[in-house]
């Protein structure tokens, strides 16, 4: 495996930053993950785009251009020969001192580009669905650290992510510091009620999900009406369906939250349909290389 790290390429065990890298150090950059199937990488333009937005809203100078980060990850895939793959793009502050000041960070922004496989869910979870439940953990403030930021200090989903597995589950649900659902540690959440789709607002702690829009795309597209709107766990207890979008995850069925069954129990039809649609439009939406 060989990874991209500022124009050049690395072996694996050869792939290093430095110590003192505020990404390392604080957690000072920005990130996104991207999927490829069959030599298309799926919404490309969309997870850069998401990613100079991260990065201007933390005043970090990426120094390529979009062009010139398509035409890298592009590069870097090729040399990987890889058809069917996951893209860790990774943008940090860059090599400074111990204080925190970015001023101190010399030189240039490091770029980091790492393609592999990922699987963070088995088949059968896709088949039969999850279960998932509430942590203590609550969603980052837009005060503190706005989730729609896609920043490397990841720790908040990390802690929530801890306990769910402590307590023997795959995932978490966070809700925000007013008690509403937000989303999960690493995925968006949605519900089906009477025909409709729900998802929480931005507003509410959720990033900007890539699948998530895409998801809500394709909803729109087939005339289901789909609202994002604020909810509670108790409307989630009580929805017909449930389901989690991501990146890596893309979409999967959730068929209890907190022991209490979602629905039948089982993966619901429009969650089907919605999957069957996704996957459908992974074999044509994106830049094929």
């Amino acid at each position: 495996m060989k990874i991209y790290i500022n124009g050049k390429f690395y072996q694996k065990s050869e792939a290093k930053i430095s110590v003192f890298d505020h990404g390392l150090l604080y957690g000072d950059g920005v990130f996104e993950g991207i999927r490829v199937y069959d030599r298309l990488i799926f919404k490309l333009r969309e997870h850069i785009d998401r990613l100079f937005e991260s990065a201007h809203a933390i005043m970090l100078d990426i120094p390529l251009n979009k062009e010139q980060l398509v035409k890298a990850t592009i590069q870097t895939l090729k040399e990987n020969n890889l058809n069917d793959a996951y893209i860790r793009m990774i943008v940090t502050r860059g090599e400074g001192d111990l204080g925190l000041d970015p001023r101190k960070c010399k030189g240039h922004a490091t770029i980091i580009i790492i393609t592999d496989k990922i699987v963070l869910y088995s088949k059968e979870l896709y088949k039969n669905g999850m279960e998932i439940i509430t942590v203590a953990t609550t969603r980052n403030s837009h005060e503190a650290l706005n989730p729609q930021m896609k920043c490397l200090n990841y720790l908040n989903n990390i802690m929530a992510k801890m306990e769910a597995v402590q307590l023997g589950y795959e995932e978490a649900l966070m809700l925000n510091d007013q008690g509403y659902v937000a989303e999960c540690t690493g995925d968006n959440i949605f519900i089906v009620s009477k025909g409709e789709l729900y998802t929480p607002p931005e507003i509410m702690g959720v990033l900007r999900g890539v699948t998530r829009d895409t998801v809500i795309e394709i909803a729109k597209k087939n005339k289901i009406p789909t609202h994002e709107h604020v909810f509670t766990r108790h409307e989630l207890y009580i929805a017909d369906e449930c389901f989690l979008t991501g990146t890596a995850a893309e979409i999967i069925p959730v068929v209890k939250v907190d022991g209490r069954s979602i629905g039948t129990g089982k993966p619901g039809k429009l969650t089907q349909a919605l999957t069957e649609k996704f996957r459908q439009l992974t074999k044509k939406e994106g830049a094929r290389y």
